[in-house]
């Protein structure tokens, strides 16, 4: 029955925010984001073994150029020194069984061959791409479901944009790294084969070649470490362009009153010009190692030409069998040199997987019950705060030893100066932080023995800043949720007086709202979050500063609807009009975290304490307002 006691750990929320510099692939990370493509593995295997056929079929496409066609037809010397892999026979059976010229049989074999090649390609790259994205649906999801849960602890001090980059930016560079490795394996299928071939065709030239492989590898190791810190200078200008136009845009207002628009203008010249600067290196770096690199395949090509023309001349060799040897240089360098092109991906993809992994390991939550106690049907609504002392903050304490009682059905109305307390009180009620076990109580009940998701129906909650979902008018007040009837969304809507103002949009309650409810107006969005509270009908009504956004003659409208709803339920009311603090039974008073007053409107004008200083100050020009 009893909760965890223990105190939750500190944390440096910093870590989360701090820009990762990025680690050499590890096989611990690369396991686990392949963890995500199991489900899909019967898609992959399909598009590996794609690649595997269509690499070979590659590879069979020169030798019928060589060692059939130039080698066999054209000057009639098919040595032995050199395989064709059946290809001569197979054409001798297509000329026969088909009565074509042997040639013809050659083309119409080519042909055949390569339209199968290019097949099996495109259908690799197909089932290759619906792995990933498969794979990364799960993992978006995944993070998604993660971050819905973490507590308002980790929200209050974590920016909300460097959350939406995991699961935006980072899974993007997964996709990349993901799909260039699953091509790169096309690159290195014919790399063996060729391998194999160019052994059996003369093994002195492919040594050769072989020594010649390291020193590629190793420049392109070389040019890559370079580059590598020249694209980390471009990543961090491009962040603080970003950074720099969101912020101007955001305070655009502010920028065009105080006349800074030179002054911002001068600031992201700067900054662009830097990150131009950048951008202009790493192209004349790109370009700069792809010529190098491409001569050094002229100059290892002219190299076997004029080691191989030799044996050629010698008949070592026959001429198609060192023509096959030179198409083969590429299938047997180009692997190199794109996977020199993949190592800014996988750099750049390794850090953005580090960052879904915090996120994905950030474990920050809410304590819950080890076995949680059952709430009846219908609560009564009776609220208890016992020596309660809370703060965001360790030894910063916002309420300090508060104690009080409300009563089941009892309408209670909490005031104090900014800072001292209210809506901290509110959001303890409904568990959005964690607090002492033997604290607050629902129905003598300690609230940290009751799971959050039930206090959280229990207790219904109309705040000052409300949030407007996409979909229509009915679903912002269902919210999803399967117990409320169109029938019921309606009532409630009918309740708060606001069923004439959704009965008049184009499409009653099935209009789109748009964006943030912008086709309506502040006070009809306000009724419209009243109707969503109201419809799940709960036993504890929290208003949090809920009227403060609403004109007069619309709070009006909800005065009256506000005295039947809270008929039968607890309600706790924080707010700055006067009206609505007046009607409450009790008023609470806060200072500093500490209740000072108690008592009726009446009672605490007459006390002329820190109640009546706040309405004389605060309420002065509503309470002259008719």
């Amino acid at each position: 029955m009893n909760s965890n006691q223990n105190a939750p750990r500190l944390r440096d929320h910093a870590v989360f925010d701090a820009e990762l510099p990025g680690k050499s692939m590890s096989a611990r990370d690369f396991k686990r984001i392949l963890g995500w493509t199991r489900p899909h593995r019967k898609t992959a295997l399909i598009s590996l073994a794609l690649v595997v056929t269509a690499s070979f079929l590659a590879v069979l496409l020169p030798v019928i150029i060589t060692r059939v066609v130039i080698d066999g037809l054209l000057i009639q010397q098919p040595r032995l020194s050199a395989p064709d892999l059946g290809l001569s026979q197979l054409t001798q059976i297509i000329a026969q069984g088909l009565q074509l010229s042997t040639l013809t049989a050659a083309c119409l074999l080519y042909g055949g061959l390569l339209i199968l090649c290019q097949i099996a390609y495109h259908w690799h790259r197909t089932t290759l791409a619906t792995t990933v994205m498969y794979a990364l649906r799960d993992l978006r999801l995944d993070l998604f479901s993660h971050l819905e849960r973490r507590p308002s602890t980790f929200y209050d001090k974590v920016a909300v944009g460097r959350v939406m980059t995991r699961i935006t930016n980072d899974v993007q560079a997964l996709f990349d790294m993901l799909m260039g490795l699953g091509l790169l394996v096309g690159e290195f299928v014919p790399f063996f084969i060729a391998l194999a071939l160019m052994l059996s065709i003369d093994l002195e030239l492919t040594l050769y070649l072989l020594i010649a492989l390291p020193v590629f590898a190793l420049l392109t190791y070389v040019f890559r470490m370079a580059t590598r810190q020249i694209y980390r200078q471009i990543r961090n200008s491009l962040s603080q362009l970003n950074q720099n136009l969101q912020e101007n845009l955001s305070g655009i207002q502010v920028v065009q009153l105080s006349n800074r628009e030179a002054l911002n203008l001068s600031l992201y010249k700067s900054i662009n010009k830097r990150n131009q600067q950048q951008e202009i290196t790493a192209i004349k770096l790109e370009t700069g190692y792809g010529a190098f690199m491409q001569n050094m395949v002229n100059m290892a090509l002219a190299a076997i030409l004029w080691i191989g023309g030799g044996d050629v001349i010698q008949e070592t060799i026959s001429l198609g069998s060192l023509i096959l040897f030179t198409q083969f240089i590429d299938m047997f360098i180009r692997p190199i040199r794109v996977l020199g092109e993949q190592y800014n991906v996988i750099f750049r993809a390794m850090a953005s997987a580090e960052r879904i992994f915090q996120a994905l390991d950030w474990d920050e939550q809410i304590r819950e019950p080890k076995v949680a106690t059952a709430l009846p049907d219908r609560l009564s609504g009776g609220i208890r705060f016992e020596a309660l002392t809370f703060g965001y903050e360790p030894n910063q304490p916002i309420l300090k030893n508060l104690n009080l009682v409300i009563a089941p059905g009892e309408k209670i109305a909490i005031v104090g100066p900014t800072g001292s307390g209210k809506s901290t009180l509110i959001r303890l009620l409904t568990r959005s932080y964690d607090f002492p076990d033997q604290s607050i109580f629902l129905d003598n009940i300690d609230l940290n023995h009751i799971r959050s998701s039930d206090v959280r129906r229990r207790v219904g909650v109309v705040l000052q800043d409300f949030h407007i979902f996409a979909g229509s008018v009915l679903d912002n007040i269902q919210l999803g949720n399967p117990n409320i009837t169109r029938e019921d969304a309606i009532k409630a809507a009918r309740w708060v007086q606001a069923h004439d103002f959704i009965q008049g949009l184009p499409e009653g309650y099935d209009t789109k709202l748009h964006e943030r409810g912008q086709n309506l107006s502040q006070g009809q969005r306000q009724l419209l979050s009243f109707a969503r509270v109201l419809a799940s009908d709960p036993e504890i009504l929290v208003l949090d500063e809920a009227t403060a956004s609403i004109d007069t003659e619309t709070e009006q409208k909800i005065q009256t609807a506000l005295k039947q709803l809270t008929k039968g339920r607890t309600a706790i009311l924080i707010a700055h009009r006067l009206q609505t603090i007046q009607e409450a039974d009790r008023i609470v008073v806060l200072k500093q975290g500490e209740i000072r007053e108690v008592g009726t409107h009446a009672e605490l004008m007459r006390l002329q304490g820190l109640y009546y200083t706040l309405t004389q100050l605060q309420f002065q020009d509503v309470s002259r307002s008719p």
